[in-house]
């Protein structure tokens, strides 16, 4: 098991009214901004539950934008995400459905900067903490209170055990992983949460192992603009 820290536990310093509809908000958009792998040009939010019955009175999608712009919790900008969005030159959409989410407080993301797309799934469950369950349609289990490693690759014998190899030869240990694929042989996923951030090195030799397709770190306790 793995214990957070506490200041987890006593709520995140924040600007708005709920840690849930804002910190937590916050915090699913910069893991997004992260996937993408920097701000994107167009932004889609779809919101499920409550999330999607009182995203205005809670000033959620001004969090979520806010993430997305790469702000921290607390920033005073959140207030005026919207002026911010359009100085710098991003397009949003934020949808609501009604269909059921595994947790009512839930986003999902569809990013796309210059070629590249990208989307993600996750839930606000309360205190500032969020969970994010799908990146690209696969399913993770991430939450942002630890540096996170995702490859794409292909789903081949032995990509897995090369992976996890260069990580421990490294000194990082791994606290937690998950692989799932779209189908035999076709694309998987790999996500991970580590105790530290590879150095770059690690992420060049990962890289460029047979059938590994994309590597990122997600890490929200990196430098905030």
């Amino acid at each position: 098991m793995r214990f957070k820290d506490v200041f987890s536990i006593i709520g995140p310093a924040m600007t708005g009214p709920s840690s849930s509809h804002t910190a937590g908000a916050v915090k699913l958009g910069r893991i997004a901004r992260q996937w993408l792998g920097e701000q994107p040009a167009e932004a889609k939010m779809t919101l499920y539950g409550s999330f999607a019955d009182t995203y205005q009175g809670h000033g959620t999608d001004l969090a979520l934008l806010s993430g997305l712009m790469d702000m921290a919790t607390d920033d005073p900008r959140i207030p005026d995400a919207e002026e911010w969005a359009e100085k710098l030159g991003m397009q949003y959409e934020i949808v609501t459905s009604g269909l059921p989410a595994a947790h009512p407080n839930t986003v999902k993301f569809e990013l796309k900067v210059h070629d590249q797309i990208c989307s993600m799934m996750g839930a606000s469950i309360g205190g500032g903490s969020v969970v994010v369950s799908h990146l690209n349609d696969f399913r993770v289990q991430l939450t942002g209170d630890f540096p996170a490693l995702v490859l794409r690759h292909l789903d081949k014998a032995g990509v897995i055990a090369s992976v996890t190899s260069i990580i421990s030869e490294s000194g990082v240990n791994i606290g937690f992983m998950q692989v799932d694929r779209k189908a035999r042989e076709g694309e998987a996923l790999t996500a991970m949460e580590l105790d530290t951030v590879p150095c770059s090195e690690v992420l060049t030799k990962l890289i460029q192992l047979p059938h590994v397709l994309d590597c990122k770190v997600i890490d929200l306790k990196k430098g905030l603009i």
